[in-house]
């Protein structure tokens, strides 16, 4: 079998996996390295210092994995429908269980594929974890473009799919970069972005932005940023919710492994605001909510009750 026809199998039994769609990306130096530099020095990153600290990685994928030559991206579509409640929100990619475990199985028989295929090959799975540039590697598989919000957004089912990342030492034939940018002069995203977190397209300050404070941002809000949390108890939709990408081509998964919970989708945030360590683990120990923790869920759900 030559390299095109194992990334022909690949993809096919991608897809027999769950993945929406799959691309094959040759390692080499991040194409946005300058631009990663430059946005961590005007300290877009806030209190995230594991992006400084991973931010040679990030540049060039070569290093993360010693040998590693191709990067088999993967989509896996999350989207659930246009939110109807009115009550407390929750971004979309958190109303199941936690997803790194969800993904992090399937790409773990991905990658037993890849090195059946590839015989003597060995392979390194990710899943939003560790110093991987996933959204430049999915645009250089051909998968999308990264859009102005930051998002990669692909042209057939737009932006609301995780990302996930097998690198080999194999080398395969890679697909031809995505190229285009979509967005246009379309600038939904920028405007309807309840903090103005955006600087400018493709610049985030995420010290504004309301998945940073309610998921990384440690410690109490202040008075502003309480009220920038607003309605959102969990991460932020509104970016992706205009894009006129999803709102064409968005369609709701039919993944069971992603079936939303409704606990996490519309928690009770009245129990939130007064939860302690035990009975949180109980009820969201496997879900994205355990990322900021009890204490901070305490905090985000009486940001929304004080609105």
């Amino acid at each position: 079998m030559n390299t095109v026809e194992q990334g022909v199998e690949i993809k096919r039994r991608a897809k027999a996996l769950g993945f929406a769609a799959t691309g094959i990306a040759r390692l080499d130096r991040n194409p946005h390295a300058a631009e990663l530099d430059h946005w961590l020095a005007k300290g877009h990153g806030g209190t995230m210092a594991y992006l400084n600290r991973q931010a040679e990685k990030r540049k060039d994928p070569r290093k993360i994995f010693a040998d590693a030559r191709s990067a088999v991206v993967t989509l896996t579509d999350y989207f659930h429908g246009s939110p109807t409640g009115a009550g407390a929100r929750v971004a979309q990619y958190a109303w199941s269980s936690d997803y790194h475990d969800v993904l992090g199985q399937r790409l773990e028989q991905l990658a037993a594929v890849i090195r059946l295929l590839a015989p003597g090959s060995k392979t390194r799975c990710y899943v939003d974890a560790g110093p991987v540039p996933e959204r430049e590697l999915a645009q250089l598989a051909g998968l999308g473009w990264i859009g102005k919000n930051m998002m990669l957004i692909n042209p057939e089912i737009g932006s609301f799919t995780f990302i996930g990342v097998v690198l080999t030492d194999a080398d395969l034939e890679p697909d031809p970069p995505f190229e285009a940018d979509r967005c246009g002069t379309c600038r939904r995203c920028l405007d309807a972005c309840p903090t103005q977190a955006f600087v400018g397209p493709r610049d985030l300050d995420a010290r504004a932005c309301i998945s940073y404070l309610t998921i990384e941002h440690r410690g109490d809000f202040t008075g502003k940023q309480r009220e920038q949390v607003g309605e959102w108890l969990f991460g932020c939709d509104v970016c992706q919710d205009v894009c006129p990408w999803n709102v064409s081509f968005a369609t709701a998964t039919a993944d069971p492994d992603l079936a939303p919970r409704a606990e996490v989708a519309e928690p009770d945030v009245d129990a939130l605001a007064t939860m302690d360590e035990r009975e949180f683990e109980r009820r969201y120990g496997g879900t994205p909510f355990a990322r900021p923790g009890a204490r901070g869920m305490r905090r985000n759900a009486a940001a929304v009750l004080d609105r």
